[in-house]
């Protein structure tokens, strides 16, 4: 697993004064005086292109291909460009490392993406250079954002590209990973000692995907919020969609936001604290339709709660079913805000109707009917079911990220940490938890998983950071100190962030928690 025996801590100054003066004898060799590591390899792709570009400091940094400062605090790094394809693919895939000249850490730092993005290059590679990491990011020959729709998931004649959705779903981290190790170890003249994957929702996933199909390509994985299950997660985004469908009712964001404040009020307590947060969403048993009847103010108007308001949110906080009644996935957890999943929209003229999530509309629309404009506001039970099916059938083994074998991982030494908001309004944590629960029927048992993987649960926490509880302040500085000092970590330091009271404490290792008056239990 570790491709060096440099041991990083005591030693880091000194690794740091070396990497200086390495990189000072080859200032004058590449472009902005950044020496040109040779071009790597990579079998089964071809590099197509290859390169290398200074960039300042601090505010003066500019970043690739958008002429903005960067950030604050940025030191003078070299940025490597890499592009390759996968005959006959005909792909283009962009893979960025960005190598700090002088304040080299002595480690690797890969990031995820967000939605159909694979990667995010600028918002994630901007912290890791900052904190000394040589880092990459690459977008798996997919250009777009998390905001993009997948418009290359479909050929010309509408059927999936398989070759990208590959890309996307598994491969392309992967590759990332082998380019940015032979471009490090040529830039700085030796390999990294140790390597890191970070990541949360899609990038939560691909983290996954490393400790599932190649355990050897990192020391540690901190894959957080992650978006486990894919052809199952995504259609079941779209669930509260379908239930206003059938319904013919889409409560507006002020109804929804009073079903989670009466939630809250009931099941604040559960944990033995009152602190404004559900700290245990799973248990908490509010029934919505003790607010049928009851009136409240929206936008001017006073709107009284219906029995169909009250059922609509019943449907969507329990998840999923089958029209038999069986489970198909988790729902949105208590206390989680209703804005993403369950969005709606009044036009000027007409009636409200249902604004969907982007990223379920989307995977319906081209990955299930192939159909780039179709009005999924039809979408009813029946097609849900089938489309469900479908989802699961066709896409479970490219895409389903969720294979609770971990034993090569675990062989070769690798240590992952997860930690998952439980008021997550996109992802939701129970499926989390019931990964974390079938890797432990799969690898001997939870003390023998807790040698190796570590699930931290964030009560009152939204969708990869935010919300009214504590949201874990360093966690790679934690997975960090497990790798490379054998310190497994039995609680995450958390500080509420925004306009929440500034209060900190502690994240609980699953499946412990804590109570007014015990700490993690």
């Amino acid at each position: 697993m570790r491709t060096a025996v440099v041991i990083i801590g005591a030693l880091l100054l000194p690794v740091a004064l070396t990497v200086s003066a390495v990189v000072s004898t080859v200032l004058l060799t590449g472009h902005g005086g950044c020496p040109r590591p040779s071009r790597p390899y990579l079998p089964g792709a071809r590099i197509l292109a290859m390169s290398t570009v200074g960039r300042p400091g601090e505010m003066n940094a500019r970043a690739p291909r958008l002429g903005r400062p960067v950030a604050s605090g940025v030191p003078a790094f070299c940025d490597v460009t890499v592009v390759l394809t996968h005959p006959p693919l005909r792909d283009r895939v962009r893979i960025e490392v960005w190598l700090p000249r002088s304040t080299w850490n002595g480690r690797f730092q890969a990031t995820g993406g967000g939605a159909f993005a694979a990667g995010e290059f600028q918002r994630a590679l901007v912290p890791a250079v900052r904190r000394g990491y040589a880092a990459a990011s690459t977008d798996a020959g997919e250009p777009g954002n998390a905001k993009s729709p997948p418009v290359w998931a479909l050929r010309r004649d509408r059927t999936i590209n398989e070759g990208l959705l590959a890309n996307f779903a598994y491969r392309s981290v992967h590759e990332m990973s082998q380019i940015a190790k032979q471009v490090i170890a040529g830039f700085y003249g030796r390999p990294a000692a140790y390597s890191y994957f970070t990541g949360c929702s899609t990038g939560g996933r691909q983290g996954l995907i490393e400790a599932q199909r190649y355990p050897r390509d990192f020391d540690g994985i901190l894959a957080d919020a992650p978006a486990i299950a894919w052809n199952r997660l995504t259609p079941a985004q779209f669930w509260p969609q379908v239930v206003m469908n059938e319904a013919g009712v889409h409560p507006t964001a002020c109804e929804f936001a009073a079903f989670n404040r009466a939630a809250i009020a009931a099941c604040d307590g559960d944990d033995g604290r009152l602190d404004g947060i559900i700290g245990r969403p799973d248990t908490c048993r509010f029934d919505p339709g003790r607010l049928v009847g009851t009136s409240l103010r929206c936008h001017g108007r006073t709107i009284r709660i219906s029995q169909a308001d009250a059922d609509i949110v019943r449907r969507i906080w329990d998840g999923p079913t089958t029209r038999a009644g069986e489970r198909q996935w988790y729902g949105l957890p208590r206390g989680a805000s209703f804005s993403w999943l369950a969005g709606t929209s009044k036009p000027l003229f007409g009636s409200r109707h249902g604004a969907p999530f982007p990223v379920a509309a989307d995977w319906i629309r081209y990955f299930l009917l192939r159909q780039p404009h179709r009005d999924v506001s039809t979408i009813g039970y029946a097609e849900f079911e089938r489309l469900f099916d479908e989802s699961r059938a066709r896409y479970s083994a490219v895409i389903g990220s969720d294979d609770p074998d971990l034993s090569a991982f675990r062989s070769a030494g690798g240590k992952m940490i997860t930690w998952h908001g439980l008021a997550d309004q996109a992802i939701f944590p129970q499926g989390t938890v019931d990964y974390r629960r079938r890797v432990e029927s799969a690898m001997g048992g939870a003390e023998a998983t807790d040698r190796f993987y570590r699930v931290f649960l964030a009560p009152g926490v939204r969708h990869c950071s935010g919300g009214a509880g504590p949201v874990p302040t360093d966690p790679l500085a934690a997975l960090v100190d497990w790798v490379e000092h054998g310190r497994a970590p039995d609680t995450l330091p958390a500080a509420t962030t925004g306009a929440h009271p500034n209060t900190s404490g502690a994240l609980c290792r699953y499946p412990q928690q804590a109570t007014a008056d015990r700490p993690c239990h």
